[in-house]
């Protein structure tokens, strides 16, 4: 969960409460210290966030994941001091040049004669009196020449959420909480009732902003951009804030009800704000780099597993992104309102968490992605698969921010999905690692020639550049396994390899060429060049593989045997590239004796994992054979998980709702492929008890086993309340047929738990 800004997930909690366990002396400011050095969670001038820490471990402890150490006891000097006298301050009426010249006086950390002249000041004449103020804070004393002690002020650490002030800024959830630290509060401000000087405080104001960057910055490494404060309207007009250039910018809620913390609003407040930089907005509102984070591969289940570390920071949103996920797959494919069991309650909740401002796809696909890592640590090889396909909505007519998905002609809108699935080199899909969803412009200005001679980062193509780095974040967290990034022809393009070549030690590459780009490769000579397919020609064949094809349309699967023949390459850049040339390995295939009336099949492969032998040529091969997995994978999103049925008011509403599409197909394709690989483990991983429970009192209409069958076992009755006969000559079921049974698994289990309820409720204690 996220806590102050830091994540603290199931292996950092466990952590603290070992901790806990096995020093139970250890005071809650040496485990604080310790956790931010475990985190290595600092302030910009590089010491440990205590603070933050300690108030994350509280709401731990309420939350009861963890018990803390007891509180050390200290002495309570503030309750034993007796209070300062305030000081002796001068009655001044007059204009501002009465005073002499005006100074603030830092109140210095350890200054005790400064810091009780300032709480003095504060308790005898401000309303609010002197504290405590919030986190980091600079306090200052008004001295006149001429009069001596006129005024207090002090800054604190902003408003942690203020409506009018974030819409004015405009910054998103991710710049909000990286950036709120450059907004700081004066949050006390005082001129002595006994001093009448008009523009005084003006004056004042205008002083302490000029200087309270570089004072910042000397105690606390780094410079605030923007400075709000908050008016009592009842108490204060503000004026001296506009005579100094403040901004209104609105009013806070001033809830009547209370807040969290237990504290009641006087009443809304006038909010303004200064901004100390030309270039406030700018950044503020700059996003830090999203960074993937390892997380355990452990949770309350595969819902929490897979969203843990969704970047959704509203505990309220949280909780509903679960409900919809475990709402989605328990019925897959059917749409919102059958989804939320006809609930009008859910399906409005539903509607709202989707076209909410602060969720996104990538919000709710990263917690998924860093799972999907945490997997594919454990495999020597990892294929990510690329590839496009399209999301026709053109009977949704109502749907805003669509664009067209084919042909001018037949006129269907939609949008286009690039998504990449990491898979075993068995086809066993490990997660969704990267998914880009966008809708075309449907009135271009620009033709196709034109668009020829654009960069590649303003063209689609962009996009399997734009994955391959998603990749290389991936490939960055699991160093002992070699990530290799696969895609068909539409991949082959020169900068997607330039990329490649200049990312050390990141994913590597394996693309079917296109025949069409015509791709010179350089030859013996250096102002010598000769096209790909020729050249390979020449290639003496080093042995014959044989492939399996799949059935693709009313094309029936075959088995092909091809020639294979393997070189090491140095691809020219095309005329209208500035590259440099990047040496690959292209490895060809080509069907020798194909069945009459049936293309002869023809691989030619681009690949930066070396190929230096026969083996591991036809391993190449194989690997490409796996990009079929992704088909499979589009087809259960579409026919299983029904997206394409979903009806939403806009784009991004349908983006959203998709992100929580790819992760139950996904699940649904993993759970078919376990129970192919792993056969023999218990379902209890999988189903929960009463799920396997009512799964096979239904299939077999007998009482439930003691134990829980195998997942083959659990799978294979799934796919039998979905329409597979299990025939002796039938293979293992396939995802479609799991889907239509988890469909009506769910309806089983709600009601044989509703039966349960009942019998329990006849049998009495």
């Amino acid at each position: 969960m996220w806590l102050s800004g830091q994540w603290f997930g199931a292996d950092v909690v466990a952590r603290i409460a070992a901790t806990v366990r096995a020093e139970p002396s250890l005071s809650r400011r040496a485990l604080s210290r310790r956790i931010c050095e475990w985190l290595d969670w600092r302030a910009p001038t590089g010491r440990p966030r205590e603070v933050s820490c300690r108030k994350a471990l509280l709401v731990l402890q309420r939350r009861g994941v963890l018990e803390l150490p007891a509180c050390a006891q200290v002495a309570a000097f503030g309750a034993t001091a007796a209070p300062s006298a305030p000081p002796a301050v001068a009655t001044v009426r007059g204009p501002l040049e009465d005073l002499g010249p005006i100074a603030l006086v830092p109140v210095r950390s350890g200054d005790r004669a400064a810091s009780r002249r300032w709480n003095a000041l504060l308790q005898a004449y401000h309303y609010l009196g002197a504290g405590p103020l919030c986190g980091a804070q600079l306090r200052y004393l008004v001295h006149s020449e001429s009069s001596g002690w006129v005024g207090a002020l002090s800054f604190s650490a902003a408003a942690w959420r203020v409506q009018p002030r974030d819409a004015w800024i405009g910054w998103s959830e991710r710049a909000h909480r990286a950036n709120l630290d450059q907004v700081v509060c004066n949050s006390r401000f005082l001129i002595v009732p006994s001093v009448q000087v008009a523009n005084l405080a003006s004056h004042v104001l205008a002083l302490s902003v000029r200087r309270l960057a570089d004072d910042w910055r000397a105690q606390y490494g780094y410079e605030p951009v923007l400075v709000e404060t908050f008016i009592d309207a009842q108490r204060f007009t503000g004026a001296c804030y506009r005579a100094a250039n403040w901004r209104w910018v609105g009013q806070t809620a001033g809830r009547a009800d209370g807040y969290r913390n237990g504290t009641r609003s006087t009443g809304p407040k006038e909010i303004y704000v200064y901004p100390l930089h030309a270039d406030w907005q700018r950044m503020l509102c700059r996003e830090p780099p999203e960074r993937l984070v390892l997380r355990p591969a452990r949770g309350a289940d595969w819902v929490d597993e897979e969203f843990a570390g969704a970047r959704l920071y509203d505990p309220r949103l949280r909780r509903r992104l679960y409900t919809l996920a475990h709402d989605f797959y328990a019925q897959p494919g059917e749409l919102i309102p059958q989804a939320s069991s006809g609930s009008v309650a859910k399906s409005k909740a539903a509607y709202r968490f989707f076209d909410n401002a602060r969720v996104d796809m990538q919000k709710l696909l990263t917690g998924h992605i860093e799972a999907t890592a945490q997997r594919i640590r454990s495999y020597p090889v990892v294929l990510a698969v690329q590839d496009t396909t399209t999301l026709n909505y053109t009977a949704h007519p109502a749907t805003e921010g669509l664009g067209p998905i084919n042909t001018r002609k037949d006129r269907g809108v939609g949008l286009v999905l690039h998504d990449t699935v990491a898979f075993t080199v068995d086809g066993t899909p490990l997660g969704v690692l990267d998914a880009q969803c966008w809708a075309r412009d449907p009135a271009p200005t620009t033709t196709t020639a034109q668009r020829d001679h654009w960069p590649i980062e303003a063209k689609e193509s962009m996009k399997w550049l734009r994955s391959y780095r998603v990749t290389a974040a991936v490939q960055a967290l699991c160093p002992t396994t070699m990530v290799v990034s696969v895609g068909d022809r539409e991949a082959d393009l020169h900068e997607l390899f330039a990329e490649a070549q200049q990312t050390p030690g990141g994913p590597q590459l394996l693309v079917r060429a296109e025949r069409a780009r015509r791709r010179q490769v350089a030859a013996a000579l250096a102002a010598e060049a000769e096209e790909l397919w020729p050249r390979m020609a020449r290639v003496a064949a080093a042995g014959q593989q044989t492939v399996a094809i799949p059935r693709q349309g009313s094309r029936p699967a075959r088995t092909a045997t091809l020639d294979v023949r393997y070189e090491a390459v140095t691809l020219r850049p095309p005329a209208r590239s500035t590259g440099a040339a990047v040496t690959v390995w292209a490895v060809y295939a080509r069907e020798a004796a194909a069945p009459a009336g049936v293309a002869p099949l023809e691989w030619m492969l681009l690949t930066t994992v070396p190929v230096t032998t026969f083996a591991e040529a036809t391993e190449r091969l194989q690997w490409y054979t796996r990009r079929w997995g992704i088909e499979v994978y589009h087809r259960v999103l579409k026919s299983g998980c029904r997206i394409e049925d979903r009806q939403l008011t806009s784009a991004d509403s349908l983006t959203n709702c998709l992100a929580l599409d790819l992760v139950v197909a996904w699940r649904i394709f993993w759970l078919v492929k376990q129970a192919r690989e792993t056969p023999q483990v218990s379902c209890d991983g999988v189903l929960e008890a009463d799920e396997w429970q009512a799964l096979h009192a239904t299939v077999h209409n007998t009482s439930p086993p003691p134990t829980p069958p195998s997942l083959r076992e659990a799978v294979r009755m799934i796919a039998t309340l979905g329409g597979f006969l299990g025939r002796p000559r039938d293979s293992e079921p396939g995802p479609i047929t799991v889907w239509r049974g988890l469909q009506r698994l769910d309806n089983i289990v709600l009601g044989y738990r509703l039966a349960l309820r009942l019998h329990a409720g006849r049998a009495g204690p």
